[in-house]
């Protein structure tokens, strides 16, 4: 684990039920190092979104270590804790959840701005990202007027912006046909190999986790390599 982005150790999580306790995650532990992809598999229900939560510093665990970048973050106030999440952790979701109101730049530029940066620097950045997922004569248009899969892209690019250590996508491509989903994988993985940055990519499509680095399987609470 000497190059580790993200490491998980013992991580437990229990959620109440008509009075009855439901243990989601039974010790969890696995790293991700860097430009690493590692798909998440698993039956619907068992866990993935809370695990995802967890590692992204949106939940807290019950019990376990939790690793960013080498720094146990169990102990942080939670505002220390939005601050790394700010700063070294990028998020995708099924849904792109962009602001409707503004531009595909301005969808990229405004999380900049919010961690500290000018919006001159923000601009530059964001229209860096968006060339290179394809967009650069897009960056003008609302996302009403983008495709889900041109949406999806500027998610991936809005994820990667404030160069994050690790970027947690929650079935990035699950909304999208088959071409347009190879198209926005391949663009998720070019950014993590050229970014360095480590992802941990949550799917049912076991076509795609195949061609990830490897893939975990979580299933009864536990993950296993598979």
């Amino acid at each position: 684990m000497s190059d580790a982005r993200l490491a998980l150790s013992e991580v437990r999580k229990t959620f109440e039920q008509a009075g009855r306790k439901l243990e989601i995650l039974r010790g969890i532990s696995f790293a991700l190092e860097k430009a690493e992809m590692v798909a998440l598999v698993g039956p619907s229900g068992a866990g993935k979104s809370t695990l995802l939560h967890i590692a992204g510093l949106l939940e807290h665990p019950d019990s376990g270590t939790i690793l960013v970048a080498g720094q146990s973050v169990g102990r942080l106030s939670d505002r220390e804790r939005t601050t790394i999440r700010r700063e070294t952790i990028g998020f995708v979701y099924q849904y792109h959840h962009l602001l409707p109101e503004f531009t595909a730049e301005e969808n990229l530029i405004i999380p900049q701005m919010l961690a500290g940066k000018s919006r001159r620097a923000a601009k530059e950045r964001a229209d860096e990202l968006l060339d290179a997922v394809g967009l650069a004569d897009r960056l003008d248009h609302r996302p009403a007027r983008l495709s889900g899969g041109e949406q999806q892209r500027v998610a991936i690019a809005r994820a990667i912006a404030n160069r994050p250590m690790v970027i947690l996508a929650d079935e990035p491509t699950g909304n999208l046909d088959p071409e347009t989903a190879d198209r926005v994988f391949q663009m998720l993985a070019k950014l993590v190999r050229d970014s360095g940055v480590a992802a941990l990519v949550a799917t049912h499509n076991l076509e795609l986790a195949a061609r990830m680095d490897r893939a975990l399987k979580l299933e009864d609470g536990h993950v296993v390599p598979i």
